[in-house]
């Protein structure tokens, strides 16, 4: 047990935390360590493995509150672009994907926390463009959160209702990024060991995540999720640079 095992398992713990109480976030906080302990490829094997695991664990619970209508397209346009990223993965330089990893979340839960919301219509062609974009960084980074988050949390949608569509949008992409990512031989066995060890304490915090947001309200639901995300990109960004 490596003292980088014993640290990702922490920032495993907290971020299953963030998973079951937000619905969302977890890939956010885990990717900028992860990256720092075991390199940008693995890290989002090993991301993707625990979230594919755990989103099949809060499906049942969520199913009846997600808008597929809303999720479906985004989803999809996801799945088209993911190839892109795929070899995008491979083909940058690692101190830029650290870079674009913290700037990414550290812009997005900025303008998320000063309570900007969008009122607008949401025609197909913007649900396709923020799915496009996130399945790009998706297989780049293990980051598609970001575009999905500010497109979804920006609506006056209720907290349940943002928790079971994040849960849904997870369900397409996941399934679809782990056979991109294995047909191009990016999952090896020490991608698969690392996400073993590291899912049993992913899946038990986001168990206690899910039963706290039972007790939450909308506003304590925003402002957690948000500032740990700030605080996880701004650390990000500040070792990277």
């Amino acid at each position: 047990m490596s003292t980088e095992l014993l640290t990702a398992l922490a920032i495993a713990s907290a971020a299953g935390l963030m998973r079951g109480f937000a619905g969302v976030g977890s890939g956010m906080l885990m990717a900028p360590f992860f990256v720092h302990l075991f390199g940008p490829v693995q890290t989002v094997g090993i991301i993707i493995l625990i979230e594919a695991a755990v989103t099949v664990q809060l499906l049942p619970s969520v199913h009846r509150d997600i808008r597929w209508p809303t999720i479906l397209p985004i989803g999809a346009a996801a799945m088209v672009v993911m190839p892109v990223g795929s070899w995008l993965l491979v083909s940058l330089d690692v101190a830029a994907l650290q870079v674009g990893v913290a700037m990414v979340v550290t812009v997005s839960a900025a303008l998320l926390l000063t309570g900007w919301r969008y009122d607008g219509p949401r025609p197909l062609w913007a649900g396709l463009g923020v799915g496009g974009l996130s399945g790009v960084l998706m297989a780049v980074t293990s980051l598609g959160n970001p575009p999905v988050m500010l497109y979804l949390l920006s609506s006056r949608d209720d907290a349940k209702t943002n928790r079971a569509n994040f849960t849904g949008y997870f369900a397409l992409t996941l399934a679809a990024l782990i056979v991109v990512m294995t047909a191009r031989g990016l999952i090896g066995q020490e991608v698969l060991v690392t996400a073993a060890v590291l899912l049993p304490v992913f899946m038990l915090a986001v168990w206690i995540g899910a039963k706290l947001f039972s007790k939450a309200n909308e506003q304590l639901y925003r402002r957690v999720a948000l500032l740990i995300l700030l605080a996880a990109g701004l650390y990000a960004l500040v070792r990277a640079l």
